[in-house]
């Protein structure tokens, strides 16, 4: 039988996952990549808290509203790294760092 236990220490891995991948990766999309694990690490959270305790749909409704503003984080990373990959020909973030000055 799986338990919330379960699910709260595969959401741990993954949150762990993706803020290892922040912290370390130097590319931008490595760093997008940690950034979508956190926040599927946030879903099954609220997906396993709704449904261990029986509230209704609200984890879900929750969970669907964070993969709609993932989209859209995602879809201006994009945007900001191409135009990144346009000004300086790499998609480093220390030549987001060089933009600054």
């Amino acid at each position: 039988m799986i338990t919330l236990h379960h699910y709260l220490v595969v959401a741990a891995l993954l949150f762990t996952i993706g803020i290892v991948c922040v912290i370390s990766r130097r590319n931008a999309i490595g760093i997008l990549i940690g950034i979508e694990l956190i926040l599927n690490a946030a879903n099954l959270n609220l997906i396993a808290f709704s449904r261990y305790f029986e509230v209704g749909l609200e984890g879900q409704v929750f969970a669907i509203f964070v993969i709609i503003l993932a989209a859209c984080e995602a879809a201006i990373a994009l945007a900001i790294l191409i135009s990144l990959f346009a000004s300086f020909g790499t998609i480093d973030v220390d030549a987001a760092q060089r933009m600054k000055r």
